[in-house]
């Protein structure tokens, strides 16, 4: 997955033009933004009026989608963004806590000067957003600090695993988190992280990746819920309720 992810708009005008690359990347966008939540409804119809597009093109991506396990497609049903039950929950935190522990242990010390940078950038970044009560800002920013340590991890088929462990994170934190719980935000965390990968801290960085998690998982609520979902409003920039 490109790190470009955070850059584009997730609301547009634009009609036509779409291909199912496309699309795949708008609605794994939305889910990864929380914008999606776990079971939401994802009609062809619905979605070729978003994206002007044919429902020929809606089902590739559709499809796409499925194999990434952004989704579920069933024959015969309407398409939903995954809903991970508890237990896979938990496996999904037990496989990050175990898959970006070894990373960043591998990583203790071994960063360039430029990706630390651009880390420290993105940590203060999410700090500001969260001051400012910007929880999409914030989120962009959270998810972009463990984009790059998946690009940057030295074994290459953990990064890929990790990359996708984020998103199957993203996914139970949008249905998992408390509803009066703002934001997921762990204060210090990643900027304590980064201190044990610049001073070559193998044990101290997995640990601290091993705490974040633990910690962010103790915020979930586990239990499952739903909502109205208006997906016009959220991927086509016009609601179709105003």
């Amino acid at each position: 997955m490109s790190l470009g992810w955070h850059n584009k708009p997730l609301n547009t005008s634009k009609r036509g033009g779409y291909n199912d690359q496309m699309i795949v990347e708008h609605i794994r966008n939305a889910v990864l933004m929380q914008r999606l939540p776990p079971n939401t409804k994802l009609p062809e119809l619905t979605l070729g009026e978003v994206f002007g597009v044919s429902r020929t093109v809606v089902r590739k991506a559709l499809t796409r989608l499925a194999a990434e396990h952004v989704i579920n497609q069933s024959p015969n049903q309407v398409a939903r963004v995954r809903a991970p039950s508890v237990e896979e929950t938990r496996e999904t935190f037990s496989a990050r806590r175990l898959i970006e522990g070894e990373i960043v242990a591998l990583q203790a010390g071994k960063l360039d000067a430029k990706t630390l940078a651009t880390l420290h950038a993105q940590v203060e970044d999410e700090k500001q957003a969260y001051a400012r009560k910007d929880e999409s800002a914030r989120i962009e920013h959270s998810l972009t600090i463990h984009h790059l340590l998946a690009e940057h991890a030295s074994n290459h088929i953990l990064g890929t695993m990790l990359t996708d462990l984020i998103l199957r994170t993203s996914i139970v934190i949008a249905l998992y988190k408390r509803p009066t719980l703002a934001s997921c935000y762990l204060e210090g965390d990643h900027a304590t992280l980064l201190v044990h990968l610049a001073n070559g801290d193998a044990e101290e960085a997995r640990q601290c990746v091993h705490d974040h998690l633990y910690s962010l998982e103790a915020l979930l609520d586990l239990s499952s819920k739903g909502e109205d979902i208006d997906l016009k409003a959220i991927l086509g920039g016009k609601s179709a309720q105003s």
